[in-house]
């Protein structure tokens, strides 16, 4: 389930990309949940910046700026499909009532949401504010490191509940 989902996204990409060698215009207008996913994590972003006291701006549909200042490049692989393949996998991995698995399914991938959306909204404030991330780890190391805590405390109470 992983690699389908995982994969998948990744062909989905590439067939979504009008310059791409296998276009398929369908997916792209009527389908393109990648880049409804990446508008979601900028907008979230800019809300995050915001309560910061910053005002920004879009310069493109990949593209959260500060304005007067620096921004923050969103590619499709910072929406974290990757993350989200994973836990969607083990959900549906299970043998659980479909309520049960989509109610976890939906709730592990919002908290991956949220965790990114503070991710690349506190790191359009520290490239503003000129400061690093502890310890010098990189801002996708930190939403890995961070996502897959909440995937294992996600699976500890999943397993719990299930035992029930």
């Amino acid at each position: 389930m992983f690699l389908l989902f995982y994969y998948g996204t990744k062909f989905f990409i590439g067939a979504s990309a009008p310059k791409g060698d296998y276009y398929l215009p369908f997916l792209a207008e009527h389908l393109d949940y990648i880049s409804w996913m990446r508008n979601m994590l900028l907008h979230g972003a800019a809300m995050i910046a915001g309560l910061f006291g910053y005002e920004t701006q879009f310069e493109d549909p990949f593209l959260i700026r500060v304005v007067g200042g620096r921004g923050v490049f969103v590619a499709f692989s910072c929406v974290g499909y990757g993350v989200m393949s994973f836990w969607s996998a083990y959900v549906l991995a299970n043998r659980w009532k479909f309520p049960n698995s989509l109610l976890w399914l939906l709730l592990g991938n919002l908290i991956i949401v949220v965790i990114n959306v503070f991710r690349i909204g506190l790191f359009l404030v520290a490239i503003n504010k000129q400061t690093r991330f502890p310890f010098g780890i990189d801002h996708h190391t930190w939403f890995n490191i961070v996502a897959y805590i909440a995937i294992f405390m996600l699976i500890y109470f999943f397993e719990k509940k299930q035992r029930l």
